[in-house]
């Protein structure tokens, strides 16, 4: 892996030893259940991480115990809802290392929290500069830079890879430039698995005054990044990925620049005076959180950090490694198999086709054997565009999943090869 200390990875020999595997299986009840008269064998992880009982109970304890609105209730229960919702942001703040919970916003997730980024840096933008994404980004890293451009008369221009799925460094070293004003990139591939070397990039891009924005979506279930080390501008991620609930995400962001940007979206909370002549904005983070926000769903995410913060980190990304190791040591016993992304740092996620299969039908095919993986172009066309794919199928991995379940999929993966090429 790249970013060793920054993103506090470790170097360990890839085991499945150094935790629990079984004991953690019965935190996630849902690991429990069978599919189509299988036991459930679940790599879908990219697309959207399983929930263990402590975030369930979470949710369950406030909407029974605690359910208020926040900030505004000058009763028990608003207090309580309060103390629980930013004590989650506080959580969230410590897990990213951020400097204070001012740099914490709540979004709907990684796709609202790019938006709110994009839109406050309309006025900040003009025609003659140059917004820069890679060609590996997700459409929710490429969609809302287009619209600035367009809005702004900027440029957006594209970071080449490599075959193996790797930033082509001498292209990006062509492309930034004093033109350059904002590098958005992802930390971690959704369809390939690519680990991008976060603090080198926002220090080239520091360099020339560039803001970066970087897409932690897929990075944050298996790195824990440090944002002041990494030292990014923005930093966001979806909670639903991270084995929290769906509907809330985090954008960190610099407190002066989050200072600089005008709000998302307009109306109760995030104001600090409104008359008929003129309204003025709420301090950070609420400058930025219209409305009620997903107080519940905020719980939940807080408690999905603290389960996260009592596994061994270093056992935990050496189980994930041993995973990935393990598939791609297996991928030459399937005819006709091809991985799509051989980077040399890579997480727990393996995109594939198989000679003669329409991706869909490998997922449909494994779906009957209890198997859930995804299908289809993963929200990154371009990226299958470069490959020359319609799409791929992918298995990703998470800390619950098994050496066993990874010789499953493989020997699924034969079945279906023998008998349907």
């Amino acid at each position: 892996m790249t970013d060793l200390s920054m993103a506090r990875t470790s170097g360990a020999t890839p085991t499945t030893g150094g935790f629990d595997v079984a004991a953690i299986r019965r935190d996630f009840p849902i690991l429990s259940r069978q599919v189509n008269g299988k036991p459930l064998v679940y790599l879908d992880n990219g697309a959207s991480a399983q929930k263990p009982q402590a975030v369930l109970d979470a949710m369950d304890r406030y909407y029974q115990q605690q359910h208020s609105n926040v900030h505004r209730g000058a009763h028990s229960l608003g207090d309580a809802a309060t103390v629980a919702f930013e004590g989650a942001r506080e959580t969230v703040r410590q897990f990213l290392n951020a400097a204070s919970t001012r740099e914490i916003i709540w979004t709907r997730g990684t796709t609202e929290a790019i938006n709110l980024v994009a839109n406050g840096l309309t006025g900040k933008l003009s025609a003659g500069d140059e917004i820069l994404v890679s060609h590996m980004e997700h459409h929710a890293n490429i969609v809302p830079w287009q619209m600035l451009a367009e809005r702004t008369g900027a440029t957006l221009k594209v970071i080449a890879i490599t075959p193996e799925g790797e930033l082509d460094q001498d292209n990006l070293e062509q492309q930034l430039s004093e033109r350059t004003r904002v590098l958005a990139f992802t930390h971690v591939s959704n369809a390939l698995g690519t680990i991008n070397p976060v603090a080198e990039l926002v220090a080239r891009a520091r360099a020339i005054g560039a803001i970066t924005v970087v897409d932690g979506a897929q990075a944050v279930p298996h790195l824990q990044p440090d944002v002041q080390a990494l030292g990014c501008d923005f930093y966001a991620f979806s909670s639903h990925k991270v084995f929290g609930p769906t509907g809330i995400g985090v954008l960190y962001g610099r407190e002066q620049l989050l200072e600089e940007l005008p709000p998302y979206q307009y109306g109760g909370e995030m104001i600090e005076r409104v008359s008929f002549e003129k309204t003025t904005w709420n301090a950070l983070p609420y400058k930025f959180e219209a409305g009620t926000p997903a107080i519940a769903e905020a719980v939940g995410l807080g408690a999905a950090i603290d389960y996260l913060n009592g596994i061994d980190r270093v056992a935990l990304e050496a189980s994930e490694s041993a995973l990935i190791q393990r598939a791609h040591e297996l991928a030459d016993s399937v005819p006709g198999m091809r991985i799509i992304g051989t980077a040399r740092n890579k997480a727990a996620v393996m995109s594939f086709l198989i000679d003669g299969l329409h991706p869909s039908d490998i997922g449909t095919l494994l779906d009957q054997q209890g198997i859930a993986i995804r299908t289809g172009h993963h929200c990154a066309m371009p990226l299958m565009d470069f490959y020359g794919v319609p799409g791929t199928a992918r298995a990703s991995f998470a800390f619950y999943n098994t050496l066993e379940e990874v010789e499953q999929l493989f020997t699924a993966l034969q079945k279906i090869q023998r008998l349907f090429v």
